[in-house]
């Protein structure tokens, strides 16, 4: 069966909301998936799965989170090519810039981005539950 990665860093816990809603996308979806705290997850683990759903909220001026998050995805980026990847995460301003440039980045990697970023300002409401769940779903039928 093929394995998906969720990754995913969270300040306030909306972006970990939102992390486990993929999860139970990713399980409909028939893949196996396991889920990491950033902290928890290096790029040398990335051998071991077929895909993965990022999550980072949007921090400062709309940017990934910087100490923890930002140095991982530089160094996931070197083997994203070819990968299904789709990526989500929380915001509480601003119009959405981070997501556009995370996934523009994300393709020039060379990943099959499974669809535009999910967005949640702040906690995942119901409709931001179901949209998560739909990514996990979606990447897991992309593997």
């Amino acid at each position: 069966m093929k394995k998906a990665a969720v990754v995913y860093w969270s300040g306030t816990g909306n972006t970990e909301a939102m992390a486990n809603a993929v999860v139970e996308g990713v399980k409909k979806g028939g893949a196996d998936v396991e889920l990491f705290r950033v902290d928890q997850f290096g790029a040398d683990k990335m051998d071991g799965f077929d895909g993965f759903l990022f999550g980072c909220p949007a921090m400062g001026d709309e940017v990934l989170e910087e100490d923890e998050f930002e140095p991982f995805f530089t160094e996931a980026e070197k083997k994203l090519s070819g990968v299904p990847v789709g990526l989500f995460g929380s915001y509480g301003w601003g119009d959405g810039a981070w997501m556009e440039s995370w996934a523009e980045r994300t393709r020039t990697a060379g990943a099959k981005l499974v669809a535009d970023g999910v967005m949640v300002e702040n906690a995942p409401d119901d409709d931001g539950v179901k949209a998560c769940e739909t990514l996990g779903e979606t990447l897991a039928k992309a593997l």
